[in-house]
């Protein structure tokens, strides 16, 4: 049984640490209790990708730093949320042994480079929050209200001060 993350550069210009941020997602998806087999995409993409993305699946305009998209198990739902189209393949109980695809991960670098300066914090640092953000959402959690928008905050702090170094 394994956690396999799938990860891609797509972009060229703030080169990442594929193999880095790939074990910290492992790490967190582990730590939150994701020990089958289990599939996640880490995609790393230029600013017009991920605008074209944001557009899509979200209505909103122009590049954002970070976008999930949890691959649905919902009977009722085709494909993945929030594009619903075709039909993609469902995530899959763990104790049935059988592959979980949790969904992806997609991160904009230009972006968080642009955010780590707004923030007084170095590139990689915004990229392991981006990632560890990512894969919060995946599992579920997410900020619209106030209280989760706390409780996530709280447990991306937890996760980077356990699996994070900003040296590799």
């Amino acid at each position: 049984m394994s956690v396999d993350i799938y990860s891609a550069d797509e972009q060229a210009d703030h080169p990442v640490a594929i193999g880095r941020w790939s074990t910290l997602a492992r790490s967190v998806l582990e730590a939150e209790g994701i020990t089958g087999d289990t599939e996640v995409s880490l995609l790393f993409v230029d600013e017009a990708t991920i605008a074209s993305l944001n557009e899509r699946f979200l209505d909103k305009e122009g590049p954002t730093d970070v976008l999930a998209f949890p691959i649905e198990d919902e009977a009722d739902r085709s494909g993945r949320s929030p594009d619903e189209g075709g039909t993609g393949p469902a995530s899959i109980e763990a104790d049935t042994g059988r592959l979980v695809l949790l969904g992806d991960v997609v991160i904009c670098p230009a972006v968080a480079a642009l955010n780590a300066v707004e923030h007084g914090a170095t590139f990689d640092d915004e990229i392991a929050l981006l990632v560890v953000h990512g894969l919060l959402h995946l599992l579920g959690m997410d900020h619209v209200v106030d209280a989760e928008a706390e409780r996530m905050e709280q447990r991306e702090q937890q996760l980077l001060a356990r699996f994070y170094r900003v040296d590799p």
